[in-house]
């Protein structure tokens, strides 16, 4: 066990420290370690990757926007932070994981796993019984939850929260699964039906998780007790705190600091040079409203930014065998959200406080 706990941790940490979600090579797992394990690293690369990914589409007109600094979630590398935005991280990159095993398991990338056909052949319900190829989830929960919960090793407060939410979104990826059937019968009567469950799309399972994210609930913890470390007075304090959160629930026990500023030493950028938008087309209202959040609220100005964009266009096919195009430009106005320029009795009323504050 103390060799797959090693083997997570170095896999799941050169991860977490990337700056590209694209940037990984499959390269990077081709080490020492169990084979079976080995076996799945690379789909345990793909999983992850796509979990940071559909956090950065959740966050993306946030103002926090899944950056970089949030993936570091080792429990080793200083960062222990326990907020309601890393229980997000934490719930979809657990998904993510458990999503692309389950995946590839159906898709017999895997030698000992393939469909799981465990009801095969009995009743579901009224005029259908379970049949065909449904996706394994119980394999991709079973060896995700092996990679994913062993690089908790700690026995406080945060690791427990840590593992609550990575345990919360393997439950998205079974919550989200949907049921597809087949009909049978004589002239396509669909007299009965057999059915089978699939995945949802990763996307469906990221707005399940966004949404719990936004319903997460603060866990009250006795924090004179949470300081006797791993001691049964800790334990106890832990136990007791989790007592009344379902565990399909998002949690956190500290505030989340001002996205609005920047703050080098927690890895934020603040919101002062982000992208808002105004005025495309079938916006969401959440995304209507991203100038007002990105940067009215955060004491900025929208600066509208006109740029010229040169493409391919009115492409055509030449006998034999090459396509031409035209190069067409068109200028593309965009929003950022720009520092206001402060008037010249702003600045002699900030002088006169700093020389009060002096004295």
């Amino acid at each position: 066990m103390v060799t797959i706990q090693l083997f997570t941790s170095v896999v799941l940490y050169l991860h977490y420290n990337v700056f590209s979600v694209t940037a990984w090579s499959v390269n990077n797992f081709l080490m020492t370690g169990p084979k079976a394990f080995l076996t799945y690293s690379s789909s345990v690369q793909v999983g992850a990757q796509s979990g940071i990914a559909e956090c950065k589409h959740q966050f993306a007109w946030d103002r926090w926007n899944c950056p970089e600094s949030a993936l570091q979630l080792s429990t080793h590398n200083g960062l222990r932070s326990a907020t309601r935005e890393t229980s997000f991280v934490h719930a979809i990159s657990s998904a993510g994981v458990m999503y692309t095993l389950t995946r590839n398991c159906s898709m017999g990338d895997f030698e000992n796993c393939g469909c799981d056909d465990s009801r095969n052949g009995k009743i579901g319900g009224r005029g259908w019984i379970w049949g065909g190829c449904s996706d394994n989830v119980e394999f991709g929960e079973r060896i995700s939850k092996q990679y994913v919960d062993d690089l908790e090793t700690g026995q406080d407060s945060r690791a427990a929260v840590n593992l609550h939410n990575n345990e919360a979104g393997r439950i998205a990826v079974k919550a989200t699964m949907k049921r597809s059937c087949k009909c049978h019968g004589v002239s396509g009567s669909c007299s009965i039906q057999t059915c089978w469950l699939q995945l949802s799309e990763f996307r469906e399972i990221g707005n399940y998780l966004k949404l719990k994210h936004d319903q997460a609930q603060k866990l009250d913890m006795d924090k004179r007790r949470m300081r006797a470390g791993n001691s049964a007075d800790n334990r106890a304090a832990i136990a007791e705190a989790f007592s009344t959160i379902a565990r399909t629930e998002l949690i956190y026990f500290e505030e989340s600091p001002d996205y609005c500023m920047k703050n080098v030493s927690l890895g934020l950028y603040g919101t002062e040079g982000r992208e808002c938008l105004q005025s495309a087309r079938n916006l969401s209202q959440w995304e209507r409203r991203s100038c007002r959040r990105l940067c009215h609220e955060c004491g900025h100005k929208v600066e509208e930014r006109r740029t010229e964009i040169v493409s391919s266009c009115n492409c055509k096919f030449h006998w034999c065998c090459t396509v031409k195009c035209e190069q067409c430009k068109q200028v593309v106005t965009k929003h950022f959200c720009s520092r206001k320029e402060r008037s010249s009795a702003q600045l002699n009323n900030t002088k006169r406080r700093n020389r009060n504050h002096r004295r």
